[in-house]
């Protein structure tokens, strides 16, 4: 894959040390719904493109780019790492685990992931009602779990899962579920790993730190805008599922912890 829109082609990237808020943001005083309202803007945006039926891997690029963008308008700092773990599957289709923060990361990967892998997630059914969101994630094919019922959740992910890696879709899984600034292990599921013995494919590893965007008491999507704290995005080497994969698993969850535990001792 070489997109236009493609905006790194380094194994990592730092947000530049210059880099300076947008003057409205500075204007404004950092006030949460400058970044609020553009960013509900290029989501609006996104939405009525893939009504149309155009929300083709660049526009998806093009979008996501924006709302990387935005976070450094604002004065965040992001930096990744390991990307050329993606882009030296060559298209391989893998299954992608890792913690679940914020919005932000659903905002940005796009950015990050798709100029080297293509994907989709496996999200909550009562989200594809959310007027545009629901139309983003049927151009994506993403695939929807109750979780109300773990039986057939897991027999649609299979069915589904099967399906998206035969035709080269790669899949991203928050095995903890629910958005959460703290990562618990023991209620990280093993449904990835699962879904990896099944499909015959590799396990990628990331963790992320994206509480620059933090969950609101009040309104859960509506949190504080926290520039002080830097965004972070690490994928690992690829995990080849062994045995019943408990290995596999750990080998995950000891790779999030100890990257927030770097990240947050900073």
């Amino acid at each position: 894959m070489n997109y236009k829109n493609n905006m790194f082609d380094e194994d990592s990237y730092d947000t530049p040390a210059e880099t300076k808020r947008s003057f409205m943001n500075r204007l404004l005083l950092g006030n949460r719904f400058y970044f609020y309202a553009k960013n509900f803007y290029i989501f609006f945006k996104t939405g009525m493109c893939a009504k149309r039926g155009e929300l083709d891997a660049e526009n998806q690029i093009f979008y996501s780019n924006q709302n990387f963008r935005l976070v450094e308008d604002c004065g965040g700092k992001i930096h990744l790492k390991g990307l050329d773990n993606l882009r030296n599957l060559n298209d391989k289709p893998v299954i992608l685990l890792g913690n679940h923060m914020s919005l932000l990361e659903t905002a940005l990967f796009h950015s990050i992931i798709r100029p080297r892998i293509d994907f989709t997630f496996v999200i909550k059914k009562a989200l594809f009602k959310i007027p545009f969101f629901g139309d983003i994630m049927l151009s994506l094919q993403a695939i929807p779990v109750t979780r109300k019922d773990p039986r057939n959740d897991l027999k649609m992910l299979l069915r589904e899962g099967k399906y998206l890696i035969k035709n080269g879709k790669s899949i991203i899984m928050f095995p903890q579920g629910t958005r959460s600034e703290a990562f618990s292990p023991k209620h990280f599921s093993s449904v990835g790993i699962k879904l990896a013995r099944t499909t015959k494919v590799d396990i990628i590893p990331f963790a992320l730190k994206t509480n620059f965007l933090k969950n609101g008491k009040l309104f859960r999507d509506l949190g504080p805008v926290c520039p002080e704290n830097h965004v972070h995005f690490e994928f690992g080497v690829p995990i080849k599922i062994d045995g019943n994969g408990k290995s596999a698993n750990q080998q995950v969850k000891d790779f999030i912890s100890s990257r927030l535990e770097k990240w947050n001792s900073k």
